[in-house]
């Protein structure tokens, strides 16, 4: 370390560089002491900890370093400023910039910037590191090096270009460490340097930034955006961040990090369309076009990710090609449709335009489109009866999906075409709006809040990103196996495959759920009946609905459909299907949260696709519907809302709250079959905890759409606690016989029912006879049962058995639930763990070799003998053959 008298010397120079020092601004202290003989290198702040410890301990022979506190600036004559030219990089020195008297000497290889540092004598070139410009001047001066000075010099140049592998790299950045290599740099030094290993803690941030990733589909160019926290300083965390780019093949990224009370962003790109360097700046950092970084305090995660946005949507060059844009697949109709039909299918798809086709030999012809205002005149003067070709505009610009941008917005606004059809090859492949463009428009030229776009019919974006790891730790090997096969039949036959629903919901909410999905954007069936060819399954195949389910040897199945779009022609009626795309059939489903798609196809294995902001929904535990009117179309949908609600521990929605109370008020449910109602019901009776899903029907009006004699009472709650409890020691005594848990419930909250009540509630739900037995016959012996028990509570086991063997396992569980007296739960918990499974040992043909005659007398003897067993006279074989003895005596 150079002595303190030095640091006062006159005429003194001073190198620097920019805080939070890279192996590059190291390297280029060093060449820049070759030139600037005695100068001191000093650090402008502290984060450099790890790279000065470790050329201190190694290698601090070859700098002449000083602590910045040490330094007399009164004596400084001129500042070197090496890999950066912003002010705000270089701590507290940046006051020394107003000195008249010093002299600025900068060199760099960061593009130029409107509020860069003016030296006196600058040497700036776009080179992958600066110690490449350093070394090239040490070559033009013929300055020997050592092997070490050359060993951290090259670590520089590896380190800035990545190995060479960044897009920054140039031809002489290589030349500059061929040089190098001949001055005997140490490749072994750099090598492991550069390609550390990473300590638990960074594994455990690395892991936060991938899980945390949300990719952003911005003027066509794909972002994704980190934001992860730690209480403590993690280093490194460009180097993680590249690790990211390369683990997960980014185009381009930003990953904002807090730790302990300070903000980082680190930001890297491969594409030219991303210019990190000028998005990184206005948040007061710098960089290059392919890299960039910032500390930036005083604003919290949530603002910088916002800022970050509006500065991307502003700086990011769009490549928007029609493919991009069109909505997918293109809503047509045959030219010899009627005006009236028409009509129907504008508004059954809630668009304005339609394309007109017509098949010859085989082959689907583009004639023209027809526009809303058009079929409305045409109705309007009685020519709803009449072919569309008659009034179809058939002067149309098409385009292929290549298309960029302007030749869109050239075809659209100089035809004054409401729809662009997309063809590829002959085949209508999608449609663009005008809706589209303008949105495309209003993106590329500012980020506004406007209203989002109608999903049904807009292409809308999807948040996107890799979860194959995620996939790999949650589901089973057998699972992710399956699901590569299937993704690899469906690409052999050019279909794209994707597992959707509950299943990938689970998956995130940590659930287990093997009810395996699969939507295909093709014909479902055609496929599963090529999938089971290459493996050991069957199927059952359901034509009217595109469906199959696929049945292995071992019982498991997998529900595959094809890609459909759903309407309803009436509230509450059952839907009409049709093929459709992957988007389209998401948005038919009934909640945000179940929206969530991943894609199997190999190249895109584990692509996590959420167009309807589900993944968020789960974040924040809320239920949401995806449209207004989607309890008006399937009013089921409300008992599934609180289902889901009690079971994951959600909340619905203020909107989707406000949208079941309006069904309710606008009474949609009076259209609905008591069998689909019922199985609403059924499902909520099956769910783990009941009584809360019950207590929020009652909240919203709903236990009067089962039958208006069901009122939510503390008798009633109090009553299915118990059931629960009742369950709950039932299923702990791990017997291998099933029971339906849904009836015990039922049975509970139609214990009030009269005879007469309760059929008027089961007729309509259409259930099956031996259900509608329980409830309406069996269910009032059973209360006969408990009430004679009440009374009787101290009889004989045989006695017990006799009252109580008569009835199924669901009335054995009602029963014990129902009694409010401890002896008579005991007495029915005896006879269920203990004495219904005693039977005698001997049967009648043991009887007929003791002599006795065949006949009724035989059942007889048997009860007593069972009678006595139960009430522990005998107990051995032997006992009974003497019980049998004295009794015939």
């Amino acid at each position: 370390m150079a002595k303190k008298n030095v640091h006062n010397k006159k005429d003194l120079t001073v190198i620097t560089t920019h805080i939070n020092a890279d192996f590059d601004a190291l390297a280029s202290m060093l060449a820049a002491q070759k030139l600037y003989p005695g100068a001191l290198v000093v650090f402008p702040g502290s984060q450099e900890k790890n790279l000065r410890n470790f050329f201190i301990k190694s290698m601090v022979y070859l700098f002449n370093m000083a602590d910045i506190k040490d330094i007399d600036f009164s004596s400084l004559k001129r500042l070197v400023l090496v890999d950066t030219r912003q002010a705000s990089r270089i701590g507290k020195l940046s006051s020394l910039l107003d000195r008249p008297d010093i002299d600025i000497h900068i060199y760099d290889h960061h593009p130029p910037m409107s509020n860069d540092i003016k030296g006196h004598y600058e040497v700036h070139h776009l080179t992958g590191a600066t110690v490449t410009i350093l070394t090239e001047i040490l070559i033009e001066k013929g300055i020997d090096i050592s092997p070490d000075e050359a060993t951290i010099m090259c670590l520089g140049i590896y380190e800035d270009t990545g190995s060479f592998t960044f897009p920054s790299t140039t031809e002489r950045d290589f030349t500059a460490a061929a040089f190098l290599l001949s001055k005997g740099a140490n490749l072994n030094v750099v090598s492991n340097l550069t390609s550390r290993e990473i300590s638990p803690e960074q594994v455990g941030l690395l892991n936060d930034m991938i899980q945390a990733a949300t990719r952003y589909n911005i003027n066509g160019v794909e972002i994704v955006i980190t934001t992860v926290s730690t209480d403590n300083y993690v280093s490194d965390f460009a180097f993680l961040v590249h690790k990211m780019v390369k683990m997960e093949n980014l185009d381009a990224i930003f990953a904002i990090a807090r730790m302990g009370d300070k903000m980082y962003l680190v930001a890297r790109s491969r594409i030219p369309e991303v210019d990190v360097g000028a998005i990184v700046t206005p948040l007061g950092g710098g960089g290059h076009t392919f890299a960039a970084a910032a500390s930036i305090k005083g604003k919290t995660l949530a603002q910088i990710e916002h800022e970050l946005e509006e500065i991307l949507y502003s700086k990011i060059r769009s490549r928007s090609l029609a493919k991009d844009l069109m909505s997918s697949p293109a809503i047509k109709v045959e030219a010899d449709v009627s005006c009236k039909d028409a009509g129907n299918f504008l508004t059954r798809y809630n668009i304005n335009a339609l394309l007109v086709t017509e098949r010859h030999n085989g082959k689907e012809n583009l004639l023209g489109f027809i526009t809303r205002q058009v079929i409305e005149k045409a109705m309007f003067h009685g020519l709803d009866h009449i072919p569309v070709k008659e009034y179809m505009t058939t002067e149309l610009a098409s385009v292929e999906p290549d298309a960029e941008l302007l030749e869109i917005q050239e075809k659209i606004i100089e035809n004054k075409q409401r729809v662009l059809p997309v063809i590829d090859n002959g085949i209508i492949t999608g449609v663009i709006t005008r809706t589209d463009l303008l949105n495309s428009l209003v993106r590329q030229s500012r980020h506004t809040d406007a209203p989002l776009p109608d999903p049904a019919k807009e292409p809308g974006h999807a948040r996107t990103r890799n979860i194959l790891k995620f996939m790999k730790e949650r589901l089973s090997r057998r699972i992710v196996d399956i699901l590569k096969a299937i993704g690899e039949k469906a690409d052999e036959i050019g279909y794209d495959a994707y597992v959707v629903g509950g299943s990938v919901r689970d998956l995130f909410l940590y659930r287990t759920n093997e009810d395996i999905d699969i939507v295909i954007e093709g014909d479902g069936i055609a496929f599963a009946k090529e999938f089971v060819k290459t493996v050991d399954a069957r199927i059952h195949s359901y034509e009217k609905f595109g469906t199959a389910v696929i049945i292995f040897p071992d019982g498991f199945k997998i529900d595959v459909a094809s890609a459909r779009m759903e309407y309803y022609k009436f509230p509450a009626a059952l839907p009409t299907v049709e093929m459709s795309s992957i988007k389209l059939d998401l948005f038919r489903r009934d909640f945000t949260v179940n929206t969530l798609a991943i894609q199997l196809n190999p190249h895109r294995f584990g692509l996590l696709i959420d167009f309807f902001a589900a993944q968020k929904d789960i974040k924040g535990k809320t239920i949401r519907v995806l449209h207004n009117l989607s309890f008006v179309e399937d009013p089921t949908r409300v008992f599934r809302a609180i289902r889901f609600e009690q079971r994951f521990g959600f909340t619905i929605g203020k909107l989707t709250s406000g949208l079941i109370e309006n069904a309710v008020k606008m009474d949609f449910f009076k259209r609905l079959s008591g069998r689909r109602v019922f199985a609403e019901l059924r499902q909520i009776l099956e769910e783990e905890n009941p009584t809360v899903a019950i207590i929020r029907l009652n909240e919203y009006g709903l236990l009067n759409v089962i039958h208006p004699s069901i009122i939510l009472t503390k008798e009633l709650i109090a009553l299915f606690n118990s059931v629960k409890k009742v369950l709950s020691w039932h299923d702990l005594l791990f017997l291998e016989e099933t029971y339906m848990k849904w009836a015990v419930y039922f049975l509970a909250l139609t214990r009030h029912c009269d005879k007469e009540t309760i059929d008027e509630i089961c007729m309509p739900i259409e259930l099956a006879p031996r259900y509608r037995t329980i409830f309406c016959k069996e269910r009032f012996e059973a209360d006969r049962c408990l009430v004679w028990m009440e009374k009787n509570q101290s009889v004989k086991n045989s006695t017990l058995y006799q009252r109580l063997s008569v009835f199924k396992i669901e009335l054995i569980l009602y029963m014990m639930a129902a009694t409010k007296h401890e002896k008579v739960k005991r007495s029915i918990s005896n006879y269920f763990t203990r004495l219904r499974h005693i039977d005698t040992s001997i049967k009648g043909k043991d009887l007929k070799k003791m002599g006795l005659e065949p006949g009724p007398v035989y059942r007889e003897i048997l009860q007593a003998v069972l009678d006595a067993k139960l009430n522990g006279q005998i107990k051995t074989r032997s006992d009974e053959l003497v019980f049998v003895k004295d009794y015939v005596q």
